[in-house]
């Protein structure tokens, strides 16, 4: 929710770091390894029993990920640089899931059942990104969720600085995802409804 509606407060913030990368000679696809690395390294920094450090590297991460498609729309967007974003968003967040796994093994059902409800709302919104006509300035239609990612990255964060509260915050992240891939699919539904009706 936060990325379709406070992405305009962030903007400026996110443009200045885009002309700066851009001006060392960085390509938005580059920046997207590099946020994929990041976030990755998040997860090994966790693991190794450093928590804030995580933390400030995963967010890093996210603002790199933001970052990239704002290059990408000053030079050429490439349809090669949106399947790298979605495909490393996951990795991402399969990373984050799986350190948490590690360092709290008491958690590892809730956290089983987030990785299986990402890629059941990953695959809603996918569908209904291909089905809904495009009209907006990312590579494909791009359906607003009740849970987005940065709502996922808070979440991550919450997870990793208070450990105590591990087991209400991942199922409450679990909940919250199937409630995002029911919005997609009734949003799907309700276009098909009244497009295939015209």
């Amino acid at each position: 929710m936060l990325d379709s509606y406070a992405r305009q407060t962030v903007q400026p913030a996110i443009e200045r770091g885009a002309k700066l990368l851009r001006s060392a000679g960085l390509s938005a696809n580059t920046i997207t390894w590099a946020a994929m690395l990041a976030g990755v390294g998040s997860s090994v920094v966790f693991t190794a029993g450093y928590p804030i450090a995580a933390v400030i590297v995963l967010w890093l991460s996210g603002y790199l990920d933001t970052v990239d498609g704002t290059i990408a729309r000053m030079t050429k967007p490439s349809k090669w640089g949106t399947i790298l974003d979605i495909t490393f968003d996951r990795i991402v967040e399969c990373s984050s899931i799986l350190a948490l796994a590690i360092v709290h093994p008491d958690a590892y059902l809730p956290l089983g059942l987030d990785l299986a409800a990402i890629l059941i709302t990953i695959t809603t919104f996918l569908v209904t990104g291909n089905v809904i006509t495009n009209a907006g300035a990312k590579g494909f239609h791009y359906n607003p969720g009740i849970l987005e990612r940065t709502e996922a990255f808070v979440f991550f964060s919450l997870m990793m600085l208070f450990p105590g509260a591990i087991l209400e915050l991942s199922w409450l992240f679990f909940a919250l995802l199937v409630l995002t891939a029911f919005k997609h699919l009734r949003d799907v539904h309700a276009w098909l409804s009244k497009n295939e009706a015209e």
